[in-house]
């Protein structure tokens, strides 16, 4: 069975900065896209980065734009996301999400896009 291990969260000052990692456990299945969402109580579960195994490519939210940067390390199976510039309403539970079928664009930066999740890790940001 797929597992994703999220790693790095923590309580941080607006301006500070973190890194998040995600590994996934096993290599017998194939990957296609990783990406990081986010989600607040009461909310849906909203799309923060996503990147292309094969080529890097990246996407990002609006609202993450310059301050974030996602990444991978193909060997480690590993995908990172830098953030910078923290703000107050930056404050989620992150998620890392792996798609293992090859889909469409349109499908990186939605959530029923993705076949395995990670547990999630607490990212606290005080102004």
């Amino acid at each position: 069975q797929v597992q994703l291990v999220e790693s790095g969260g923590g309580w941080v000052q607006a301006g500070d900065s973190l890194r998040l990692s995600c590994a996934a456990s096993e290599r017998t299945f194939s990957t296609y896209v990783m990406g990081w969402f986010r989600q607040t109580p009461g909310k849906e579960r909203e799309f923060v980065a996503a990147i292309t195994w094969s080529d890097g490519g990246t996407y990002y939210a609006d609202s993450v734009k310059g301050r974030f940067t996602i990444s991978r390390d193909n060997a480690k199976n590993t995908v990172y996301l830098q953030m910078n510039s923290l703000k107050p309403e930056d404050t989620a539970v992150y998620y890392c999400g792996v798609q293992t079928r090859n889909r469409v664009s349109y499908y990186y930066t939605r959530r029923y896009g993705y076949d395995y999740w990670g547990q999630g890790t607490q990212v606290t940001v005080s102004s």
